[in-house]
């Protein structure tokens, strides 16, 4: 009785563990999506914000802005299209390890970037654009190179992929042809055939096959049956004649 309780037991705490972890899962699953979500808000937020200073504002704000916004946008293209090639294709990974080594100088960049949009000494930071200038243009033409080379990757598989359908179509419309023709040729050998058979030719030809077998050429004469002793299934059967 006591092995039992104390089985019960186990499995009853058990019971709450797997609970207890199930729930602390969920809700670390919960809390990552809230923080993808709120990321993401403060991305969107962000760009919206670069947007408006890099049209409504002139002069290095302006500028900075510019650069922050083709710096971010460029980076956020090129893993989007790199990770969903990924998928597909697995010599894209190389090209996303790469893609991580570069996205950490555009990190440090960015971070540049937003750091002189707080400097009060604007003489200085237009100064620097020049060089900031250089190092976003690098690292955009980077990424657009990769961005481009995975499309251009799997537009050529794509075409390839096409063209070799298309020759594969191409054959088996020719092969129905084929036998459509075949079929066409046989139709017509067999109509041939039954015409020689039904020739005055051919008639002649089997009457003489039967004279020289013995047998007469022309029709032949049926004899004629001898009315007492023949039946026919349409004759009612003769009544028996009665004596007295």
């Amino acid at each position: 009785m006591e092995a039992a309780i104390t089985i019960m037991a186990l499995l009853f705490f058990a019971f709450v563990a797997l609970g207890v972890y199930a729930a602390v899962k969920v809700a670390k699953a919960a809390a990552r999506g809230v923080d993808r979500t709120i990321d993401q808000a403060k991305r969107t937020v962000e760009d919206t914000t670069l947007r408006a200073r890099s049209y409504g504002q002139g002069g290095v704000a302006g500028e900075l802005a510019q650069l922050r916004l083709a710096l971010r946008t460029s980076m956020r293209a090129t893993q989007a299209a790199l990770e969903a090639g990924a998928v597909e294709d697995a010599s894209l990974r190389e090209s996303l390890d790469l893609f991580k080594r570069l996205s950490g100088h555009a990190r440090v960049l960015d971070e540049d970037l937003k750091r002189l949009e707080r400097e009060p000494d604007r003489t200085g930071v237009a100064a620097q654009l020049p060089g900031l200038r250089e190092r976003t243009e690098q690292v955009t033409k980077s990424a657009d190179s990769l961005r481009w080379a995975a499309r251009d990757r799997a537009r050529k598989f794509a075409d390839d992929d096409l063209a070799t359908l298309s020759a594969e179509i191409d054959m088996e419309a020719g092969a129905l042809r084929h036998w459509s023709d075949a079929e066409s040729e046989s139709a017509s050998a067999s109509e041939r055939d039954w015409e020689s058979v039904s020739t005055p030719e051919s008639a002649s030809a089997g009457s003489k096959d039967r004279e020289r077998a013995g047998e007469p050429s022309g029709p032949r004469e049926i004899p004629a049956s001898d009315p007492r002793v023949t039946t026919y299934p349409w004759e009612k059967s003769a009544r028996p004649e009665t004596t007295n």
